[in-house]
């Protein structure tokens, strides 16, 4: 009986003994290893910040057509109420459908600067022109040469050969010139010109009047005559207005 017991007891503390070692053992597997610190060369490198690109500058847009005509009261008042006696009608500004634009297509890459338009008209004898306000640097007369068939053309005059269209002295001023063609009325005459800041596009078929409207009007002007030796000597005094090209 006491024999019994003690084996009992021996049996059951060498089962305990043997399950605390499985715990300790299984303890032992399931832990994680420990993660060795990072040493000084493992650690992640410093990033330096990309320092911005520099934006490349925009250039400034290209002047375009414009399609809406400006009221320009300092511009309709250039044009005189009448020429040689004959009235000289400017329109209002609103009750025409002309734009700086639409004329502009017979100037190219000047026409894009035409800010406003004035309208003005004789009815008869027939006479019409245009004046038109340039922004931007001044326009001379000689600038205007490239564009001359196609002012000619939006006109009425065909315009397709340049060798009609001539330089002259009208009034003082520098301007082209072309007389009519078998598109046009008998005696019909154009000019073009320019004061710098103002284009100018006649078209009329009474030159006389024409003429004495592009004298009354702003323009560039002609270079003075210098008489020759020869000519002071004798007092012959040069033409009041020799021809020039613009």
């Amino acid at each position: 009986m006491t024999s019994f017991r003690l084996a009992s007891l021996r049996l059951g503390g060498a089962m305990r003994l043997a399950l605390g070692a499985a715990v300790l053992l299984a303890a032992c597997v399931d832990a994680p290893a420990p993660t060795p610190a990072p040493t000084a060369s493992s650690a992640a490198p410093s990033v330096s910040p990309t320092p911005a690109a520099t934006p490349e500058p925009t250039p400034s847009p290209s002047p375009t057509p414009r399609f809406t005509n400006e009221p320009d009261g300092e511009l309709a008042a250039l044009i005189p109420g009448q020429v040689n006696g004959v009235p000289v009608v400017v329109a209002p500004f609103d009750e025409f459908a002309l734009t700086p634009g639409d004329v502009g297509t017979a100037f190219g890459e000047i026409g894009n600067r035409f800010a406003s338009l004035a309208l003005a008209y004789v009815e008869q004898p027939r006479l019409t022109l245009y004046a038109v306000r340039v922004e931007g640097d001044p326009v001379a007369t000689g600038d205007l040469e490239p564009h001359l068939a196609t002012a000619g053309r939006y006109v009425g005059i065909a315009g397709l050969d340049p060798e009609p269209w001539a330089p002259a002295v009208v009034g003082g001023h520098r301007v082209w010139t072309r007389p009519e063609d078998n598109a046009t009325a008998a005696g019909t005459h154009l000019y073009v010109w320019s004061s710098g800041d103002v284009v100018f596009l006649l078209i009329g078929v009474d030159d006389a009047l024409n003429r004495a409207l592009v004298a009354a009007l702003p323009g560039e002007p002609a270079p003075s005559s210098t008489p020759s030796p020869s000519e002071s000597a004798s007092g012959v005094s040069p033409s009041a207005e020799p021809s020039a090209t613009p």
